[in-house]
């Protein structure tokens, strides 16, 4: 096979158009259990504060006298708690002249990096809420203040190493940070630990989030030791997405933006990512200073632990 003299091809010609897909494939995730399953609501203030109330411990030897002059019982205060607002942003820029020209696979280059950034600052608000250990900071002219993330909360029911000086924060007011362990295997008994915690302190956890790697030993826990093939669907099934305990089911979710080394036991009606007045991921046009236009996408935040007592979680797992 050979190519005929003088053939004009492809490779010599000069002014072919381009063949470019009006498509943008995207791949990185932006899902964010967390903050999908969370309440959301209003703080007025940069330090926002909640009140939590326990009740007296049952009295087995609750018996009175026929007639009797009854004593006023001990009562049982509420608790203030409180989390300061994260200020977190992203910025885009475009020139005039990007601006100007045509664009393959959107019309607006300013409105898609505008759209790309908000994607980009939500993936950011998820890390920082379940995926660092991170306590509450004033802050000041030249410190930014910090939310306290969820392991600066979970203290009541947990499961953690035997070495390594693991420890729960404490106090349990957003103002310290777990101390992690010497990572051990993630197993059904420590989670069934924690699930017995929980329910005992009065939560009922419907989600359980984990990192990629403990998903997968999740799969491994009892009755699920082997895949299960469905010969009439032609499927094999080798995952768990919800787990029913002796206290009830819960959905098992992997989470991307968690610490690998963290499963959580959560019940989500029992958090919330509190957003100051108006500043709920807006985007700020910010002042022309040259041939290019600027926009910020900002996020001003709080997580709210609105009881602890109600979640928990198994932490130092091995993560590989």
């Amino acid at each position: 096979m050979a190519l005929p003299a003088s053939t004009f091809t492809t490779y010599t010609a000069i002014g072919n158009r381009e063949d470019l897909s009006d498509v943008i494939y995207r791949i990185d995730p932006t899902d964010t259990p967390f903050m999908s399953g969370a309440e959301k609501e209003k703080a007025t203030a940069v330090n926002h504060e909640w009140q939590t109330q326990a009740l007296a411990a049952a009295n087995p030897a609750n018996a009175q006298l026929e007639g009797d002059d009854p004593t006023t019982s001990t009562t049982t205060p509420t608790v203030r708690l409180g989390n300061l607002c994260q200020i977190s942003y992203k910025v885009a820029q475009v020139s005039g002249t990007q601006q100007a020209v045509d664009h393959a696979g959107r019309d607006n280059e300013l409105a898609y990096q505008e759209m790309l950034k908000g994607l980009e600052l939500r993936r950011d608000l998820e890390t920082i809420l379940v995926g660092t250990n991170q306590a509450k900071v004033a802050g000041n002219t030249t410190t930014p203040r910090q939310t306290a993330s969820i392991l600066s909360w979970i203290a009541s029911n947990t499961s953690m190493s035997t070495s390594g000086s693991p420890a729960n924060p404490s106090p349990i007011d957003g103002t310290s940070t777990r101390t992690d362990g010497t990572q051990i295997a993630f197993t059904e008994a420590r989670l069934k630990s924690v699930l017995s915690s929980i329910w005992t302190n009065g939560g009922k956890p419907g989600v359980i989030l984990t990192g990629a790697f403990n998903k997968q030993v999740f799969s491994t826990f009892t009755g699920r030791a082997t895949a299960i093939e469905d010969a009439k669907s032609k499927k094999i099934v080798a995952s768990v997405d919800a787990y029913e305990s002796d206290f009830g089911k819960l959905k098992v979710v992997a989470n991307r933006f968690q610490r690998s080394r963290d499963v959580l036991v959560l019940e989500m009606d029992k958090w919330a990512v509190a957003y100051l007045n108006g500043r709920n991921m807006i985007s700020l046009p910010l002042a022309k200073t040259g041939d290019s236009e600027r926009r910020q996408i900002l996020a001003e935040y709080a997580l709210v632990a609105r009881n602890e007592k109600s979640s928990g979680g198994v932490f130092d797992n091995t993560a590989s």
